[in-house]
């Protein structure tokens, strides 16, 4: 079986701790063995982005362009050796919005910070000064890429980091780590040594690299619990953070939408990549007035959708990714089963090899059921009926959880309206889950804190230095 490695100052090294083995979700399949690294090769990456950064920053903006575009052209060229590693481990099928898709949008969003500029700002000026605002790096990130968009993730923290002149340490996930690790090794070879390096292992070798005394900044994207603990670890080097933390978004459909016209968006919205996205719709509010029709369009859709191993054809929806997240999505369905919910489709798992789990719609429940305030995180939406707008809203807003939410509506003035009053990071109009490298994006309250994408994102991997210059 093969054994993976990690790249520390441009060279592939394995861990010096035990390694693991990674498994395809959809069949068992052993795929590798992952590394894991020591609290000695913790601070070896480090020292080597750190040893790699003064020169990476001093280079032309020009040149870290051109570096960036390099990689983009390495992305392309090896996207569908890097999707099938996507899909073996992290389940998500080849075809539709799935592991093609994911490599695709690592192009863009490799390609468009390459095309981002920070000039300088002159935030005052009179007769007797100028005060001009400068975006100086932060120094070494130590990156913590997830689970369910493994690849895709890792670049959103990567790309920008490097792209103001900082340079990275990352750890992939230890559920998904060897695609992540093949797309390191790939991009790397067109990158100086040290200016990106790869960890290896789990929460301990992660808690190594945030604590680590030179690292000043830390992007995650993961669960508020995790969250909450980089929080307190960070205290000891004081770096600065983006956490794009749970999510458990709200989707409230307004009386007078058409179930027909939008059913298909809310399904994706729902249940791209299985549920598995933290900005994924994992409550529904409908209006009394249209619920049942509401529901009945989201079941025709639903049973049109194939599932499967997603290295076949015609393959849509894949597996739950791991053993804990199957385990609680069907522990909360059978939760709301005992409580007395509808089930309209699923709510079974499949059996036989792989973690699969059917698209599951859970009818007639109560807000506040385990499965409504809990984010499942998986093939499963709840459907909730509402008689007054306002206490849709009240409802939606009730939870710490804060990514993203949606409104649905044939107004486009109230829909805004209802928009206006959601507590979220980001409210979508008539679809969900849409984002794009020059819109900034990341959660309020529980959800997390900081942006990423677009300008904002890439202010967030800088310190601001004001230059006063007296006439």
């Amino acid at each position: 079986m093969q054994s993976f490695q990690l790249i520390i100052d441009g060279k592939s090294v394995a861990g010096d701790e035990a390694s693991f083995e990674i498994r395809n979700p959809a069949t068992f399949e052993p795929l590798g063995l992952a590394p894991t690294s020591s609290l000695a090769q913790v601070n070896a990456a480090v020292a080597a982005a750190k040893a790699a950064q003064p020169a990476w920053a001093a280079l032309p903006d020009a040149t870290r362009k051109d570096y960036l575009n390099k990689v983009a052209d390495v992305l392309t060229s090896n996207t569908e050796y890097l999707a099938k590693w996507i899909t073996q481990e992290q389940g998500k099928p080849l075809a539709g919005p799935g592991s093609m898709f994911e490599m695709q949008a690592c192009v863009g969003w490799t390609q468009v910070p390459a095309s981002l500029d920070l000039p300088v700002e002159v935030v005052f000026e009179d007769d007797t000064r100028r005060d001009e605002l400068h975006r100086k790096p932060i120094g070494v990130v130590g990156a913590i890429a997830p689970w369910n968009w493994p690849l895709l993730i890792a670049i959103w923290q990567i790309v920008p980091s490097l792209r103001v002149g900082n340079t990275v340490v990352l750890k992939p996930s230890e559920y998904t780590p060897l695609g992540t690790l093949e797309m390191v090794r790939l991009i790397a070879a067109v990158l100086p040594p040290g200016v990106l390096n790869t960890i290896g292992g789990d929460g301990k070798v992660g808690d190594f690299l945030v604590r680590h005394k030179d690292v000043q900044k830390i992007m995650f994207t993961g669960s508020t619990r995790t969250g909450k603990r980089i929080i307190e670890a960070s205290a000891n080097n004081l770096a600065r953070l983006t956490l794009e933390l749970g999510g458990n978004d709200a989707a409230i459909v307004l009386p007078g939408a058409k179930p027909a016209e939008i059913a298909e968006g809310l399904f994706w919205g729902a249940f791209i990549n299985m549920g598995q996205t933290c900005a994924c719709a994992k409550r529904l509010y409908v209006h009394e007035s249209i619920y049942e029709e509401m529901v009945q369009a989201l079941k025709a859709v639903a049973e049109k959708m194939t599932m499967g191993d997603g290295m076949q054809d015609g393959v849509v929806l894949g597996p739950i990714q791991n053993k804990m997240q199957f385990d609680k999505v069907s522990e909360l369905v059978e939760d709301a089963k005992s409580h007395g919910a509808r089930i309209v489709t699923g709510g079974k798992a499949v059996g036989g090899n792989g973690y699969f789990y059917p698209i599951t719609l859970v009818a007639d429940i109560a807000d506040g059921s385990r499965l409504v305030a809990e984010e499942q995180f998986g093939p499963v939406l709840p459907i909730i009926k509402y008689r007054d707008v306002a206490d849709a809203i009240a409802k939606a807003n009730a939870l710490d959880a804060a990514l993203g939410a949606s409104v649905w509506s044939s107004d486009a003035s109230e829909a805004m309206r209802v928009a206006q009053q959601l507590e979220a990071g980001t409210v979508w109009i008539n679809q969900h889950g849409a984002i794009h490298p020059m819109v900034p994006f990341g959660g309020i309250k529980g959800s997390g804190q900081g942006v990423e994408f677009g300008m904002e994102g890439l202010k967030a991997l800088t310190v601001p230095q004001v230059i006063s210059i007296k006439k």
